[in-house]
């Protein structure tokens, strides 16, 4: 999520009530759907991939019904399939959607955009499933991934309404700040630190690196989302969660982490041990 500063220093803290709400009630929901795990957080996974092509193919595809079709196949095969029919089915699956989905939006002119919605929407289901499927450390990798995100997010925005300063990237989020970056990698890194000491993991050092890092992950999650709908001339991804906007506004850098933390985790121990590969260092 975007950690603007905004440009009237009235309305610096106007939309963080009603954020701090959306949080609290949000966030409990999701914690207990990770704890119960099995099919339910498959389909968690697959509700926020339809949801994420809906908003995308609403901005980019102008609500064609054939790409959300495709998008939202795409999602479900990617949350849904690799543990019955495997990582490889679901890859092909969503591979040959993309295909057929740059084939019906090659004659548009949307530029790249039109190519991208159907990976962006399942390969994150994919990395999600992965994570929480290993059977010893699922439940602590998906924790990890959210709570550094969150913390990542949250200090930002402090950080960036606070301290202000240099522009991090102004023709694609012109109120995001260099110093919201730092905060984003030190909360990112705090985040990882508390998990770590409360789930008994070791290397906490390098894990709060790890997270560091992966906090610019966050906030490269945020700019394309920001590039997107610049692209668009759209403000927000949708309506669906108040001070936040729509659900890629809310999961922009939650994907993109996923993905990475999924793919360094797979390196390291193989895809049935993910969050092993992720965590244990």
């Amino acid at each position: 999520m975007s950690a603007d500063q905004p440009t009237a220093s009235g309305t610096k803290w106007s939309d963080l009530g009603v954020r701090a709400v959306s949080a609290i009630i949000l966030i409990p929901a999701v914690l207990a759907d990770v704890w119960v795990g099995g099919i339910w957080f498959n389909l968690f996974a697959a509700l926020i991939g339809v949801l994420m092509a809906l908003e995308w193919v609403t901005i980019v595809h102008r609500e064609d019904p054939a790409q959300f079709a495709l998008h939202a196949a795409a999602a479900m095969a990617g949350a849904l399939l690799p543990f019955d029919a495997g990582i490889g089915a679901a890859l092909a699956a969503i591979a040959v959607l993309t295909a057929i989905s740059v084939v019906l939006a090659a004659r548009s002119g949307e530029g790249m955009w039109r190519f991208l919605g159907v990976p962006y929407v399942s390969l994150p289901a994919v990395a999600l499933v992965l994570l929480r499927h290993d059977p010893e450390w699922g439940i602590t990798a998906i924790v990890w991934v959210m709570v550094a995100v969150w913390a990542a997010d949250s200090l930002a925005y402090f950080a960036g309404r606070i301290i202000g300063g240099p522009k991090l990237a102004p023709r694609l989020s012109p109120k995001k700040t260099w110093a919201g970056l730092g905060g984003a990698m030190a909360g990112s890194a705090i985040g990882s630190i508390v998990v770590a000491i409360v789930a008994g993991v070791p290397a906490l050092l390098l894990l709060a690196i790890l997270a560091a890092l992966l906090a610019v992950v966050e906030q490269a999650g945020d700019l394309f989302k920001s590039a997107m709908k610049r692209h668009f001339g759209v403000k927000d991804s949708g309506r669906l969660i108040p001070g936040h906007g729509g659900v890629i506004d809310r999961v922009d850098g939650l994907v993109a982490v996923a993905c990475a933390a999924a793919l360094i985790g797979s390196l390291r121990a193989g895809m049935g041990s993910a969050g092993q590969g992720l965590l244990l260092w």
